[in-house]
């Protein structure tokens, strides 16, 4: 990819016609995202790590209790955001190879709005609805 194109703006990117759809500056728009939401993802769970090793030195038990419960909180940031970053890379991975933005399943255009709120979006609306209705009726 050229180092030189202008990454566009989130309005830029809704504006752009639909036939540009994962062009060069689109594709180092989501490149430059990915990446920032990797770092962020990275220091959260570093910042939740440091949490739980330094917990609140206190006799007082609520006070435990409180750290503790907040330990608990940290531990489930932690691999929440652990299994984010697989996606992220698999992400990268496909802007790299040319399939990011296509749904894995009907290989249509997952759309920039939607990529724009989850930028790791592997699947169409509609698809990733069919999953989650099915996923649905099989925990019934």
């Amino acid at each position: 990819m050229n180092d030189q194109v202008k990454i566009l703006t989130e309005e830029q990117m809704l504006q752009e016609p639909e036939d540009n759809y994962m062009n060069e500056a689109q594709l180092a728009f989501f490149r430059q995202r990915l990446i920032e939401l990797h770092d962020t993802t990275r220091d959260r769970i570093q910042a939740a790590k440091d949490q739980m090793v330094s917990p609140m030195d206190s006799s007082d038990p609520s006070d435990r209790a409180s750290s503790e419960e907040q330990s608990a909180l940290a531990l489930r940031i932690v691999e929440r955001e652990q299994k984010l970053l697989p996606k992220i890379q698999i992400s990268l991975e496909r802007i790299r190879l040319g399939t990011y933005g296509y749904c894995l399943e009907t290989d249509e255009p997952i759309g920039i709005p939607r990529l724009l709120i989850r930028p790791t979006a592997e699947y169409c609306a509609d698809v990733k609805s069919l999953m989650e209705m099915k996923e649905i009726q099989y925990k019934d």
